[in-house]
């Protein structure tokens, strides 16, 4: 049992970091190119992407201008985990992320769960974005007079649904809408192959294996070309802002919170989705000039710059057009089609297609490093480790990841499991700010290195559980009351409450620090809004990463043969 806990040394890794072997193990690095302003670029690449063209739309129209309250408080939900994530890429410079943080805090068999699950996020983040970026660019294609045959720019599935819709609906003598007779002149036009109508998503593959070559050839490369397509969005964004609030009537801001504070809640999983990614940069530790230093101020650099950049939005957005008028797919561009600047809005086509491809790079960045790292460490065949003599890029593991993303953005939509993403990002924030309460004390830390503010929790944290408790009374007596009838939702949440009060009781016994708790309890609440589904999804992938690990990883480990 103890095997399955062995943890590795960060005076080791450091050791090794600073002689140039960056893997703990005697790997050779990758290439130092990056400092701050690219690590805070990409961090805005990863986090400003299809949600502020899209999700925004929906929060709005569930919480109205009160949703601008809401972007601060997931900012700081998101800024608790920030600074946990901060103090991990300042004491441990190397690739591998939130599951190289797990190894040093609590273990390989934790590590590998969680470098599992950042798999998952990483790889169902960037199909969805995918498939997003797909249809984004179809529509500006569109809007210059090419159209793609409908049986190349969508998956099967989708179509297949609606086309079912729609003979219910004629079934039923009721009209059908554009959105099912388009889809049946698609299903129509469609060409057949062994009986089944086929359909491909053709742009959705097309600019992953662009994003890959890219991720493939170099740091370098990519460096340059998130740090265009960011400034180009941070420019377009403020363009609006600006544009926008000439045409921004206060009215429209009266009620602030027209459904209450319930309603700016019902937008919290659209508004998180828009902040998922500024952890993705803690990959790039290795490819960091001053990793210590730069880490943390571009991870909390970006995470600011976002939050200022999602209120100005959505409090223009909901003073341009009434609120309940928001619900659509692509609410920027309808706010100014309604006020007649239509060129606004082909700027805002452009903007969402550039937005969401920056957000891919980031993730097809991401991922390769947290297989590489896993490789290195023994717990994956050794060609994932293996480092480009050319490029310095992880060159196997991106051609893996490409075809992973890829093929599945063929054919799947972006409905399925999308869920799942969420759980693998939060699911790395709850250990991360858990993992900081377990590190060993700092000892001979660089003047840069980035130190956690402490703040005692001996009396706040008791206190803070009691008034969460208190107010969460009514809905902790339904979930007791209807556990039986309505099941797994109910269960997560009575699991939440119960970690609340151990946590708050060790908390007063051991003094532990306001930020990591608070951080890791707020991302433990979200986890308790996930559906069923998703997480039997989820147990599904995991069942597969410990069926690998039970019969490679565990007798492959390194840090296994170290000790034998």
């Amino acid at each position: 049992m103890s095997s399955l806990f062995r943890k590795k040394s960060i005076t080791k890794i450091v050791a090794d970091s600073e002689s140039g072997l960056s893997d703990g193990h005697g790997g050779h690095s990758l290439n130092k190119v990056l400092g701050v302003k690219d690590l805070t670029f990409m961090g805005i690449a990863a986090v400003i992407g299809a949600g502020i063209f899209s999700t925004i739309g929906t929060a709005a129209y569930n919480g109205g201008p009160g949703i601008s309250i809401l972007f601060i408080i997931t900012a700081i939900t998101c800024g608790f985990s920030a600074l946990c994530y901060a103090e991990f890429a300042s004491r441990i410079p190397i690739a591998g992320s939130a599951y190289t943080y797990a190894y040093v805090s609590f273990g390989e068999i934790v590590a590998w769960i969680i470098g599992w699950a950042l798999i998952l996020e990483y790889a169902i983040g960037n199909i969805v974005v995918a498939i997003s970026w797909s249809g984004y660019f179809n529509n500006l294609l569109q809007g210059l007079g090419i159209h793609l045959p409908d049986w190349l720019a969508n998956d099967p599935f989708s179509v297949s649904a609606i086309v079912e819709e729609a003979a219910k609906a004629t079934a039923a003598h009721q009209p059908l809408t554009d959105t099912m007779q388009a889809a049946i002149a698609a299903w129509n036009s469609a060409p057949v192959l062994f009986g089944q109508h086929f359909f491909v998503n053709l742009p959705a593959f097309g600019i992953v294996v662009l994003i890959t070559t890219l991720a493939y050839i170099g740091i370098k490369e990519s460096k340059k070309t998130t740090n265009f397509m960011v400034a180009f969005k941070i420019v377009v964004i403020i363009l609006i802002i600006v544009i926008g609030s000439f045409y921004v009537k206060t009215s429209n801001w009266h009620p602030f919170m027209p459904n209450g504070f319930g309603g700016v809640l019902a937008g919290v999983s659209a508004i998180f989705f828009a902040y998922i990614g500024f952890d993705a940069i803690s990959t790039t530790a290795e490819e960091c000039k001053n990793p210590q230093r730069d880490l943390p101020r571009g991870m909390i650099y970006s995470l600011i710059i976002c939050t200022v950049l999602y209120i100005l939005i959505a409090l223009v957005l909901t003073g341009m057009v009434h609120y309940s008028e928001l619900k659509v797919n692509d609410p920027l561009a309808y706010v100014f089609e309604k006020i007649h600047l239509t060129w606004v809005g082909y700027i805002i086509s452009v903007s969402a297609v550039i937005a969401t491809t920056s957000v891919m790079l980031v993730f097809q960045l991401g991922q390769p490093r947290i297989w590489m790292s896993m490789s290195r460490d023994g717990l994956l065949p050794k060609k994932f480790s293996e480092v480009h003599p050319k490029f310095q890029t992880p060159a196997f593991a991106t051609i893996i990841t490409g075809v992973l993303v890829g093929v599945p953005s063929l054919f799947l939509p972006s409905s399925l499991m999308t869920d799942l993403t969420s759980i693998g990002t939060l699911f790395a924030f709850v250990l991360v700010c858990f993992g900081v309460l377990v590190l060993p004390k700092l000892t001979h830390a660089k003047k840069s290195a980035f130190r956690l503010p402490y703040i005692n929790g001996k009396w706040i944290l008791p206190t803070l559980a009691i008034l969460i408790i208190a107010g969460l009374n009514n809905r902790i007596v339904s979930a007791v009351t209807q556990m039986g009838t309505e099941g797994f939702q109910e269960i997560l949440f009575l699991l939440f409450i119960a970690t609340l009060i151990v946590v708050a009781v060790l908390s007063f016994l051991r003094n532990y620090s306001v930020i990591p708790i608070v951080g890791a309890l707020s991302c433990l609440y979200l986890l308790t809004e996930i559906p069923a589904i998703s997480w039997l999804w989820f147990f599904v992938w995991m069942g597969i990463g410990l069926f690998i690990y039970n019969f490679y990883g565990k007798k492959n480990s390194k840090l296994g043969k170290e000790g034998a």
